[in-house]
């Protein structure tokens, strides 16, 4: 039973329904409850919000962000916002809002930071980045002068080293321009069949429509890092996939295709999307469409080590909707990827998780997604600026539309125009960032708001490695290889409660209710593959995900 928390007044129900536009408009039990962190596109500030859409901090800038923000474990803020001109600052806020450091790198014509960075857990920061080349410095890598506009603006990557408050110091760096091929002129050093060289770029692809492309060649908008793997995702929208490299090169290495834990420098190791970019398939073999946000889920959370993409949807055969799209884990143990015989694109063929509403979402541009620790997704509209929470079967358990709108805080009923957000996160009550500091909620940001009430639901941090859960439950043996005995508490429940067990990929694959008067429920697993799953009691306050390995 879901157990809806946004309550209007009885006196006001029919007309507040019809007139709300922005604002919380669920909050239930099932939503994850934490703290969500974004910047809306048309003002200055970041906001950071709870279950309840009341402020709990701001950061108020002199620029407008562009466009990704994150909270650093020392409540600090990092983001980049939008100076006069390119390229774009990065720039570092104390939780009280002071600039801590600020810094503007510069690329090859003047060029540099632009949509997304990346901090690192050694407190250096990835930086998305593109660079200007001449037509004719273009054609002498083999571009096709017919594909040529003002000039060609392809992206590298820059690892910053932040130093005092307005420097830094490049540690490393990456470049698609040292990773090219092409089949267009044979007299040019980097010719070559460019079927047979998946892990190159190649340069006379164009694979978008849109305005500019012909210039804004790749048009990267996110950048991510696996530490486990030490590699970066970039995600091309105008290439519609994303590429995997290595990162445990040098610089020079990063240059070449030898090096690094890989063996294989700074070519690409995998790439996912669109297979007619390096010419191994056809547009009816496209599985993306101007793409935002691809990114690992992280470790320790439902689907761990498998990558999430917001699939804008722009162009997608039969109409456009858009979708959040789930790949399994396409990486070993050691972080090697299977390279597909000559002529087949990589895989997989199929996702392992979808979530769409062909009628309802379609987010033309921006947005993204982000995996929940209680294996719920959220999602960022940033075309509509709607943020908003779904289980595994698509049921929505929070929703929330921004209501500040080009600067200002919008009032229930106005026209909406300017709220759009470029992606959000949200941090969970036990990180870092929030010991001891004063996290009494304010007020809900839009103007006029509708009377309601709403509950925030506790529930216990998160946490797989814990032997006992909430309720004293626990499996034995673990690991195990057919039936499994769950013990509880029975003495600690109240009311409808069951034992859930997840795959490693988030999905549902056991469910049964408990019984109050027993302190345990065998379960045969005979039929589950070896490997990880996650297991857990749920009711109103579930209890923590725990780990359970299956070996044959």
């Amino acid at each position: 039973m879901k157990y809806i928390t946004t309550l209007l007044s009885c006196l006001l129900l029919q007309t507040a329904i019809a007139q709300q536009t922005i604002g919380l408009f669920e909050n239930d039990s099932l939503a994850y409850n934490g703290y969500t962190l974004f910047s809306p596109m048309s003002t200055t500030a970041t906001y950071l919000i709870d279950n309840c859409g009341r402020l709990i901090n701001s950061w108020e800038g002199s620029n407008f962000p562009t466009f990704s923000a994150y909270l650093l474990e020392d409540g600090s803020l990092l983001r980049p916002s939008r100076g006069l001109g390119l390229p774009s600052i990065v720039e570092k806020y104390s939780w009280e809002g002071d600039l801590l450091w600020s810094y503007r790198y510069e690329a090859k014509g003047g060029l540099g930071q632009h949509h997304d960075i990346k901090p690192m857990p050694n407190g250096n920061i990835l930086i998305l980045s593109t660079e200007e080349y001449t037509n004719s410095e273009a054609i002498q890598e083999g571009r096709n002068p017919v594909l040529l506009d003002n000039n060609l603006w392809p992206e590298h990557i820059v690892e910053l080293q932040p130093i005092g408050t307005d420097s830094a110091v490049i540690v490393w760096e990456w470049h698609v321009w040292d990773h090219l091929i092409q089949e267009f002129d044979s007299t040019k050093a980097n010719y070559g069949v460019v079927a047979d060289h998946p892990e190159k770029v190649d340069i006379n692809y164009v694979g978008s429509a849109v305005q500019g492309a012909f210039t804004d060649w790749l048009h990267a908008n996110h950048i991510d890092y696996n530490p486990q793997l030490d590699q970066i995702i970039i995600n091309l929208r105008n290439f519609n996939e994303f590429w995997i490299i290595d990162h445990s090169t040098t610089t020079a290495e990063a240059a070449g295709s030898t090096g690094g834990s890989s063996g294989r420098g700074g070519d690409i190791l995998y790439r996912w999307g669109n297979p007619e970019a390096y010419k191994r398939g056809t547009p009816l073999d496209r599985k993306l469409y101007l793409q935002h946000n691809t990114q690992w889920i992280s470790e320790g959370l439902p689907g761990a080590g498998n990558i999430l993409i917001f699939n804008n949807g722009n162009g997608r055969p039969g109409g456009s909707y858009s979708s959040i799209d789930e790949l399994s884990s396409v990486a070993d143990e050691f972080g090697n990827y299977y390279i597909p015989p000559a002529g087949e694109p990589y895989g997989p063929a199929d996702l392992t998780w979808t979530y769409a509403d062909s009628a309802n979402f379609y987010a033309l541009r921006i947005s993204g997604a982000e995996r929940q620790p209680n294996g719920n997704t959220l999602i960022c509209d940033g075309f509509l600026g709607r943020l908003f929470e779904v289980d595994n079967a698509g049921e929505v358990h929070w929703n929330y539309v921004n209501p500040i709108a080009n600067g200002t805080p919008l009032s229930q009923g106005d026209m909406i125009f300017g709220n759009t957000i470029f992606t959000t996160r949200r941090y969970s009550e036990d990180y870092p960032a929030f010991e001891n500091r004063d996290l009494t909620p304010g007020s809900v940001l839009e103007l006029n708001p509708l009377i309601a009430a709403c509950t925030i639901f506790e529930e216990e941090p998160v946490s797989i490695h814990a032997p006992f859960g909430k309720y004293g439950l626990r499996a034995f043996p673990n690991p195990a290889s057919q039936t499994v005995r769950f013990e509880y508490d029975s003495s600690q429940l109240s009311g409808n409660a069951s034992l859930e067990i997840y795959s490693h990929m988030g999905q549902l694959i056991y469910q049964k209710n408990l019984h109050l008067n027993d302190d345990h429920i065998n379960v045969n697993l005979n039929d589950c593959a070896a490997g990880l799953y996650f297991y857990r009691i749920k009711t109103v306050k579930s209890s923590a995900l725990q780990k359970l390995t299956i070996i044959r």
